[in-house]
C-alpha cells in the first residue's frame, strides 16, 4: 500500500498537535532509519538548526530517541505515536481513549519502520 505522506503530515498535526517540520521529520526517519540533522537539512531542505530543533522536539514529545550525539532514531510507530496521544490527552485532561486515525498512523507506517531497518 502506498503511503500518502501529505496525509499523514496533516494528521500528525491535527491529532498529535506536530509542527510541519517535526511531522515531516519524524515521517522521513521513520520511513529510512536514523539520521543527523545534516540528513535531515539534505532530505527535507530545512536549515541544519530547524532540523536539529524538530528532532529535538520530537524527542521531548516521547517520538524519537537520540542514539548518539547527533543521530536520533524514531520508537515505532505505534508507540510514538500512542505515547504521543496519550500525553495530549493528560495535558488537556481529556479521557483517553482509542483514536483511529492515531491507530491508523501506526499501522500505515509500520512496515516502512520495519523495512527501513532491514536492509
Amino acid at each position: 500500500m502506498a503511503v500518502n505522506v501529505p496525509n499523514l503530515e496533516n494528521i500528525l498535526g491535527s491529532e498529535l498537535k506536530l509542527s510541519a517540520d517535526e511531522s515531516r521529520t519524524f515521517l522521513l526517519i521513520v520511513r529510512t532509519g536514523k539520521m543527523t540533522p545534516r540528513r535531515i537539512h539534505d532530505a527535507l531542505q530545512i536549515s541544519t538548526l530547524e532540523a536539529r530543533r524538530a528532532a529535538g522536539s520530537l524527542v521531548e514529545k516521547g517520538m524519537l530517541i537520540v542514539v548518539s550525539p547527533a543521530e536520533y532514531e524514531s520508537l515505532h510507530p505505534r508507540f510514538a505515536t500512542s505515547n504521543r496521544y496519550r500525553t495530549i490527552c493528560e495535558e488537556e485532561n481529556i479521557e483517553f481513549k482509542r483514536n483511529t486515525k492515531v491507530d491508523n498512523i501506526g499501522l500505515i507506517l509500520e512496515n516502512d519502520y520495519e523495512n527501513a531497518r532491514t536492509k
